[in-house]
């Protein structure tokens, strides 16, 4: 059953649409990440243009990270000094990433960049992800407790100026580390269309030394500020937001989240990481294979308006 997506200018068929939300919303309840690091670049697989994929995703992203948003903040979770220094960075990020994601698309160098970044961040993230828990399940046959860092021990920024107290975190640190990460963090979100959190999280974690819960309750809270703003923008300057194809793709997840969530409660934390670094190098080497073969038509003719 074909359904036109007004934006993308293509006709696709609606389960497919429907079947990638779910399998994306089952990896996002199974895995405990947002999925759009892994929605993008399979939308881009499957025909669906790399700028409208980009500036589409952050709308599903935006939906999906509400309700837990919304959870958090009535339990006091999300600590609001470090959550609000860190939305300033991610706004002006997120700014300069739609801008920058409008340069690109003007010079024509918009589709190359959105795949060589993802082949880099999917390499190294996976990479990481793998490396870790297989060191992780090494240590779990031999009965080895894991390594930890020493209490006390501080990284260089510690030494950096501007220091503020975040009481709910248990931190003291400068704000300069806090802001950059969110910069990073929006304009990541931006020109990739990912919301972030898979690198927020561990960030505030082991960088700052964020509590686990309070990360997690942060980052959502950034998430869904940084995908509100990315949307609009992308909207309003770029005209790229697909409405039909963001839809689809929520009801899809939503459905997929619900099992995924199940599935994830049977299997031991380090081999859910094994198994995700397994998925995003997977699709880092899928990307990556589209990129250096051949394509059937070498050259194509664009509408002038759409490099506007």
């Amino acid at each position: 059953m074909p359904i036109y997506l007004p934006i993308a200018d293509l006709p696709i068929n609606i389960f497919l649409i429907l079947g990638l939300g779910a399998a994306v919303g089952f990896i996002s309840g199974m895995f405990g990440v947002g999925g759009g690091f892994l929605m993008t670049p399979l939308l881009i697989l499957i025909g669906i243009p790399p700028a409208i994929a980009v500036s589409t995703v952050p709308t599903h992203m935006a939906a999906s990270s509400f309700s837990g948003t919304l959870s958090y903040w009535q339990k006091k979770l999300v600590d609001q000094s470090l959550a609000f220094i860190l939305l300033g960075g991610s706004l002006v990020g997120t700014w300069l990433g739609v801008w920058f994601f409008s340069v690109l698309r003007r010079m024509g160098q918009l589709d190359l960049f959105i795949a060589i970044a993802y082949i880099v961040l999917l390499s190294g993230v996976g990479a990481m992800l793998s490396f870790e828990s297989i060191r992780a399940i090494i240590r779990s046959w031999r009965g080895t407790p894991p390594v930890l860092r020493r209490p006390g021990t501080h990284a260089w920024f510690h030494g950096l100026p501007l220091k503020l107290r975040f009481r709910q975190s248990r931190i003291y640190v400068s704000a300069i580390p806090v802001v950059v990460i969110g910069l990073a963090i929006g304009f990541l979100g931006a020109i990739l269309g990912v919301g972030g959190g898979f690198l927020l999280v561990p960030a505030l974690i082991y960088l700052l030394r964020v509590p686990t819960t309070v990360a997690v309750a942060s980052s959502m809270f950034i998430t869904l500020m940084t995908m509100l703003l990315a949307t609009v923008l992308q909207a309003a300057q770029n005209h790229t937001v697909d409405a039909v194809l963001g839809l689809t793709l929520m009801v899809g997840g939503v459905i997929g989240a619900q099992f995924g969530s199940r599935a994830g409660q049977a299997i031991r934390a380090e081999q859910l990481r094994f198994l995700l670094g397994l998925l995003i190098l997977g699709v880092a080497a899928r990307v990556a294979s589209d990129l250096i073969h051949a394509p059937v038509e070498l050259f194509s003719i664009i509408p002038v308006e759409r490099l506007r």
